[in-house]
């Protein structure tokens, strides 16, 4: 199949996913027949170290057997802490909140470090991070402690040595979500969230990490499928889908020249409105360069046939088209080259990924970030006598965010624990846990000397704070650990200890065990800022 000079453009311009652990061939033939430009990795694809170094060398070869000018966008969301896809090998780095809690933005510059050197190293030369939002409303569902904190100044400071640490290893970085998705309560994976703010308000916010570190120089900047009414007049009109956000103020006013990607276009937030490929259309549009479409390849085609007809139309003009095309070579040429490609050997992992010196550079981190927030009468260190008993319990994780990824739902809280002292019963209840559970659980707590109960981000009406208050009711040594979101105090009764780890990864929870028994000390300090108590 030939494919004119337009329709090479127009694939450049498509960012595209797929299922699998090898490159299947639906994704050959769309990188074959269509040209696409981008691909987008999530955990459906991640297998071992060797496996994603060889997927990512076949999808390139493939590029350059199809007589790709440039090398493929290979793209994947590590911010780390809870949203992270890369696993078996590699070092578990610590999310944004947790490093806006050391206080050190030097943290984020040695994170991001160590994130694109891990990512070079397994062909992956796109990264979706850093997140910019300032989450200043703690009842954002998709936002919270993938923010460094409340404040646009921290976030901009931690953003800028997160670009800065990856792009020194070579990696492409990208601002999310412009203009801002912090302070909302909808998911926009699941509906269209609104923010409401006037135009003053977003710039002294919302804007401000996004010009700061612009003015250091970024690779791409991600929209956010949120409409902004101060911006954009027509109702309901996500920026991902105005062209007043994307060209008026991220081009025009904001002075962005570089690449403009979407978020997936089969959230619901566009997939349930516009649809995936009339949006892929008023993207392009309103100034945006790359159309990301992660999962059904049905879309995928449709929306590709939707810009070749808008083409067609004159609803995109040729010169939108060949702007769009050429930032994306720009940035191309500007990090990706065939001679880092092994094309022609065997890809071979290095032996810095995953190493030693990354893990205890990540467990350095942990120490600084992890925060005890409230410890009443020293109960925190423990120091149990070898026959005390300690009792642990804690919800199962559920599947908290749409972009969370459930291979890593499981929680080494208890094990961490009972690592430090034998004698400890560990409980894991259903997720709420159920009354019937609860009433067990608080039967029993009198016995043990003192009870760690684990919280996964407490909710109004939450059967979690049940939990906490019965126990409490029968013994006052209570520590709570928020394994994620550290707002969870704001809704639980009066306790003696609380600790936040903002992340349930492996690292996190053996560091809070060690510090719960004084073998680390803990430093972190809280980067927001805790509501009164609420009825839970």
């Amino acid at each position: 199949m030939s494919l004119s000079e337009t329709q090479k453009k127009i694939g450049q311009l498509m960012v595209f996913g797929f299922k699998g652990k090898t490159a299947t061939p639906e994704i050959k033939k769309l990188i074959r027949e269509k040209h696409i430009g981008g691909v987008i990795l999530f955990g459906r694809n991640i297998g071992t170290p060797e496996e994603i170094y060889q997927l990512t060398t076949e999808l390139q070869r493939e590029a350059r057997a199809a007589g790709h000018e440039k090398p493929l966008l290979i793209c994947i969301d590590q911010e780390n802490g809870v949203v992270r896809r890369l696993g078996e090998g590699s070092t578990v780095l610590p999310g944004s909140m947790l490093l806006g809690a050391t206080g050190k933005s030097e943290n984020a510059y040695i994170t991001g470090l160590l994130t694109g050197r891990e990512l070079k190293h397994l062909g992956v030369n796109w990264n979706l991070a850093p997140v910019l939002d300032v989450n200043n409303n703690p009842e954002n569902p998709v936002i919270g402690v993938r923010s460094y904190g409340e404040t646009p100044e921290m976030v901009s400071e931690f953003g800028l040595q997160a670009v800065k640490g990856m792009q020194d290893a070579g990696m492409i970085t990208t601002l999310k979500h412009f203009p801002g998705h912090g302070d909302t309560n909808v998911d926009s994976h699941l509906d269209l969230p609104t923010i409401a703010h006037d135009m003053e308000r977003l710039e002294e916010v919302e804007l401000k990490p996004f010009i700061d570190v612009m003015e250091y120089g970024t690779d791409t900047i991600m929209s956010a499928h949120v409409y902004f009414p101060a911006i954009e007049d027509r109702e309901n009109v996500p920026a991902t889908l105005s062209k007043k956000v994307i060209t008026d103020l991220l081009r025009t006013k904001l002075g962005f020249n570089g690449v403009v990607t979407t978020d997936c276009m089969e959230m619901n937030a566009i997939s349930e409105t516009i649809g995936t490929a009339a949006g892929g259309v008023e993207a392009i549009k309103a100034g945006v360069d790359l159309i990301m479409v992660s999962h059904l390849q049905s879309r995928q085609y449709e929306t590709i046939h939707a810009v070749e007809e808008a083409l067609i139309n004159r609803e995109i003009s040729e010169k939108t088209l060949h702007s769009a095309y050429e930032r994306v070579m720009e940035l191309k040429d500007k990090y990706l080259s065939w001679e880092d490609i092994p094309l022609n050997q065997t890809p071979v992992v290095s032996a810095d990924f995953g190493s030693k010196f990354h893990e205890w550079e990540a467990y350095e981190i942990y120490r600084q970030g992890i925060t005890i927030v409230k410890n009443e009468n020293n109960l925190v260190p423990l120091s149990p006598l070898d026959e005390d008993r300690l009792l642990v319990v804690y919800p199962q994780n559920s599947y908290a965010m749409q972009v969370e990824d459930q291979r890593y739902s499981t929680f080494s809280l208890g094990e961490s624990i009972k690592n430090n002292h034998e004698k400890t019963d560990v409980i894991e209840l259903t997720n709420p846990p159920t009354k019937e559970e609860i009433d067990k659980v608080a039967a029993s707590a009198s016995k043990y000397s003192a009870v760690i109960i684990g919280t996964l981000t407490v909710k109004p009406n939450d059967t979690q704070v049940e939990l906490v208050r019965e126990i409490k009711q029968q013994n006052e040594s209570v520590i709570v650990i928020a394994t994620r979101s550290p707002y969870d105090i704001s809704y639980l009764p009066d306790i003696p200890a609380y600790i936040a780890t903002y992340e349930f990864t492996h690292p996190a929870l053996i560091t809070v065990a060690n510090a719960l028994f004084g073998k680390v000390q803990v430093k972190g300090k809280l980067p927001i800022t805790l509501p009164k108590r609420r009825d839970g």
